[in-house]
């Protein structure tokens, strides 16, 4: 069926975006965000399949004391975390021909086995002192309570049990397909449907395939989180410093124990909350600690850093010399102010993560500005935001692509549960959004009020995440809370 009941086509800007019961939904990533968006659609009656390229739900609070690499540097976000295959690459073996467009060999190529899950499924940022940094009665789902007795504070394997407890109750693990990653996903050349095409890695005790298959779906959720591309800056002499220190130079994604820097001296480059976390556990352990911050809006005072944790501006150049007395590599970082860090042993960036939807690369404009982004865009160059959705969910000029996690900067596994229930009742048509021209008009007036970039998505001022509630409360969506009722919100 087509998800729009006034015909098998995508609505005009003047007619409202209409869904109906027994909508087949796809959602892409079973974190929190997937977790949830999928709860409700099948509590809601959606024909629901859920794609996971891992093997287990609960998405970054996951540990896996592997890691994948990244570029040198990492400032493109149409490149995803993952290299996409071609179509019908994987569609009878896993052996790749290379082709003019394909110069080197495929990640997925490798015999390792290790190097091939990697690949296929690059490991999160959990590492092994992770824990939550807002207490956990804030952080939860209407799905279901905490365990009774559950601190405010906690490591990730419990909040990963909680999340996986839930996707278990709630069927959400029957209607998942794991170990299967989404290549892309486009619209049908009548725009009455999503073409989904997903590869699939089999692993078993003989030789793991690959196998490639196609899907068609009424709707698309989009679930993947924020943690997947890291951002690298293109810094002088930076990837230079990689090529010589390797692992001693990785970004937060990559960093898992403080023991790696015990006796060294660790220049850490960022000053939100990952980079307090890598400050806090790597002071217990290196020679010195160092905190570079350019003074970003979002970073945290130093008074919250241990008190051994020295501070010093931006960076301006990472040197590598020549030691002319031993014949050695002598290491140097310039600051911003003039001032020099000599004998820097090893560098974590804290510098966060490029909004990165890799198989949706038609709505990926590199080369685009956010400032100049039209109403076909999603990511832009900066890769700080996403362009052009109503109420940080519906995409407002296709409403049957949605996602679910955008905002920063709140009570995470709460909003994100209130979103995918508003997600849920409008995508089988308990409720209905306004029409096109309207998502337009409020989007845009938005963007008047917020600016563009990461602040647009961001509800960490005084008072934003209960004013987006209220503000959705106010515009009608609490009424689609009430069962048997169709609204307009």
């Amino acid at each position: 069926m087509s998800p729009f009941l006034n015909g098998d086509r995508s609505p005009s800007p003047e007619e409202s975006t209409k869904f109906g019961p027994d909508i087949k939904v796809a959602v892409i990533g079973a974190g929190v965000s997937g977790i949830c968006a999928a709860a409700y659609l099948l509590k809601e009656g959606a024909d629901v399949t859920v794609f996971e390229r891992s093997g287990v739900t609960s998405g970054v609070w996951h540990y896996d004391p592997r890691a994948a690499t990244t570029d040198y540097p990492s400032e493109k976000p149409s490149a995803g975390d993952y290299v996409t295959s071609l179509p019908g690459q994987f569609s009878s073996s896993r052996t790749i021909s290379k082709t003019k467009t394909q110069s080197t060999a495929h990640p997925l190529e490798t015999k390792d086995r290790n190097d091939l899950d990697v690949a296929f499924s690059p490991p999160g940022p959990a590492y092994f002192g992770l824990r939550n940094n807002v207490p956990t009665s804030l952080l939860y789902s209407n799905l279901g309570p905490w365990p009774k007795g559950t601190e405010d504070i906690t490591g990730h394997e419990a909040i990963q049990s909680y999340l996986q407890g839930l996707s278990k109750e709630f069927g959400v693990d029957d209607a998942t397909v794991f170990y299967t990653r989404v290549e892309d996903v486009k619209k049908s050349d009548d725009e009455s449907y999503w073409n989904i095409r997903t590869i699939t890695l089999l692993k078993g005790e003989g030789e793991p395939r690959i196998i490639e298959r196609n899907w068609k779906f009424d709707a698309v959720v989009v679930a993947t989180g924020h943690y997947n591309l890291p951002r690298i800056p293109d810094t002088p002499g930076l990837a230079e410093w990689k090529a010589h220190f390797g692992d001693d130079v990785i970004h937060t994604k990559q960093y898992r124990r403080p023991e790696q820097f015990k006796g060294k001296t660790v220049l850490v480059v960022g000053g939100g909350a990952s980079a307090y976390d890598v400050c806090r556990e790597t002071s217990e352990t290196a020679k010195r600690v160092v905190q570079s911050t350019r003074g970003g809006d979002f970073d945290l005072p130093p008074s919250m850093f241990p008190g051994s944790v020295e501070h010093v501006g931006g960076i301006e150049k990472f040197v590598l010399e020549k030691d002319p007395d031993t014949g050695g590599v002598k290491s140097r970082v310039l600051l911003s102010d003039g001032k020099v860090l000599d004998d820097v042993d090893a560098v974590v960036l804290a510098t966060g993560y490029l909004t990165s939807y890799p198989f949706l690369a038609q709505y990926h404009h590199d080369d685009v500005s956010a400032n100049n982004a039209a109403r076909d865009i999603l990511i832009t160059s900066e890769g700080n935001m996403v362009h052009n959705l109503h109420k940080d969910i519906f995409y407002t000029e296709d409403p049957s692509l949605s996602f679910i996690g955008v905002p920063y900067y709140t009570a995470t596994f709460s909003l994100f549960d209130f979103q995918a229930q508003v997600l849920a009742r409008v995508l089988t048509g308990k409720t209905s959004l306004p029409d096109i021209q309207s998502l337009r008009q409020e989007y845009d007036q938005r963007v008047a009020s917020k600016g563009r970039g990461r602040k647009f998505h961001s509800l960490a001022g005084d008072g934003e995440e209960i004013d987006l509630w209220l503000d959705i409360l106010r515009s009608g969506w609490i009424r689609i809370m009430s069962r048997g009722r169709r609204e307009s919100c």
